[in-house]
């Protein structure tokens, strides 16, 4: 069976510097992956290119094993794919408006839209945020709303850039236990960024260390973070002492 998204020989560079050296990545249908690394590793490129946001400089997209021609996903593809970042980045207008966009952009009829809107505002618990502007929300409120918008389009693969980084500790442990529940029922992929070893250890099945644009280990979660190898021993042990992993 076919990885679901596979990276063969990419390279990723500007300004002749080169920012991804990837031989071989993949992505299989209902995993959820962690990306860690240092600053600067080249985590959130990664994720652009997989994501068909950054173009690569070289190698091969395959999708389901069938190659993506460089610089021309097709748009039945990208509206597969779904992304929410750190920074929200909601529009000037209601809650329920902020979630349908997809949907509308799809010209989904109207009936469908409020009834999608409807149960994904619930499911997020937004419910009763729905009249309300979305740039006024408090930054757990409109991280739930960034990833219902993500999630209302059913995507095959969802992207993940440090969602929760910007949020309080409490507001960022209840939202991560409800998001882990949502992922988990709907039997999303999701492609995961974060420093954040809670966070990472708590969400994700699989992990994968990106140092200097390269991929230095790949392994089940707790394996990786358990047993690092002599490539990424230093940078998680290091970040240990920063971060719990507890489950």
């Amino acid at each position: 069976m076919s990885p679901l998204l596979e990276l063969k020989k990419v390279t990723f560079q500007t300004e002749n510097k080169t920012i991804l050296d990837i031989p071989k990545f993949q992505i299989q249908t209902g995993e959820f992956l962690g990306i860690m690394g240092p600053n600067g590793a080249g985590k959130s490129t990664l994720l652009k290119v997989l994501a068909f946001l950054d173009q690569q400089t070289s190698g091969e997209i395959l999708y389901r094993g069938q190659v993506i021609p460089k610089g021309n996903a097709p748009l039945e593809l990208r509206r597969k794919f779904s992304i929410a970042l750190q920074q929200s980045l909601l529009l000037d207008g209601t809650v329920f408006h902020n979630i349908a966009i997809g949907l509308t952009l799809r010209k989904v009829p109207k009936s469908v839209i409020k009834e999608k809107v409807e149960q994904w505002m619930e499911v997020f618990g937004v419910s009763h945020l729905a009249k309300k502007n979305a740039l006024y929300l408090s930054g757990g409120e409109a991280q739930r709303v960034n990833l219902a918008r993500a999630m209302i389009v059913e995507p095959e693969i969802l992207f993940l850039d440090e969602p929760f980084s910007a949020l309080d500790f409490p507001t960022k442990i209840r939202l991560m236990e409800d998001f882990k529940q949502i992922i988990e029922e709907a039997k999303t992929t999701a492609v995961f960024v974060s420093h954040d070893l809670m966070e990472i250890n708590y969400l994700t099945s699989q992990l994968v260390i990106v140092v200097n644009g390269e991929v230095k280990q790949v392994g089940s979660t707790p394996r990786v973070l358990e047993q690092p190898n002599s490539s990424t021993a230093s940078f998680l042990n290091e970040w240990k002492k920063f971060y719990p992993v507890a489950r």
